[in-house]
C-alpha cells in the first residue's frame, strides 16, 4: 500500500505480521473512544458505512444511499470539529490492505478543506492520530 506524501501515517509502516482486521482494530477504536469521552468525541464520533459489496437490486439502493447524502470513500473515523477528524483505519500490517474505491479522493479533498487527515494503522495509531488532534484543538 503506498501513501501519498501529504497523508500522515499513524503507526509503524515498517510492521510485518499477523494483525487483526480493520473492523476488529476500529471497533476496539470506537470503543476506547466511547469509553473515555462518553458525552462529547464518544458521542460525536461516526463511521459512515459505504463499503458494501453490492450485487442486483442492492445497486437501485446505492442511488438512493447517494442522494441521501452517502459519500463513496469516507474514511472510517470522522469527528466534527475545527478542524474536523478524518482519520482511515487499515490494518497494522498494511500490505495485507488496499485502498478502497474513492478513499484517497476522500481524503485529498478533506485536507485541502482544512481537516486534520490521516491514515491509521491499527487501533493505537488512530488514538494517536486522536490525541494529535486533541493537541491541536488546545492550542
Amino acid at each position: 500500500m503506498k501513501f501519498p506524501q501529504w497523508l500522515p501515517v499513524f503507526g509503524d509502516t515498517t510492521y510485518r505480521g499477523d494483525c487483526p482486521l480493520e473492523e476488529a482494530e476500529q471497533i476496539t477504536f470506537f470503543n476506547k473512544l466511547r469509553r473515555e469521552y462518553p458525552k462529547s468525541y464518544g458521542l460525536l464520533a461516526l463511521h459512515p458505512k459505504n463499503e458494501a459489496k453490492r450485487k442486483g437490486a442492492q445497486f437501485r439502493q446505492l442511488d438512493r444511499d447517494k442522494a441521501l447524502g452517502m459519500s463513496i470513500g469516507a474514511s472510517d473515523i470522522i469527528l466534527p470539529g475545527n478542524p474536523a477528524f478524518v482519520v482511515e483505519m487499515k490494518r497494522k500490517d498494511h500490505t495485507r490492505c488496499r485502498w478502497q474505491p474513492k478513499q484517497l479522493e476522500y481524503l485529498e479533498a478533506a485536507h485541502a478543506a482544512g481537516c486534520f487527515v490521516g491514515v491509521a494503522l491499527g487501533w493505537e495509531a488512530a488514538w494517536e492520530a486522536f490525541n494529535d488532534w486533541l493537541a491541536n484543538l488546545a492550542q
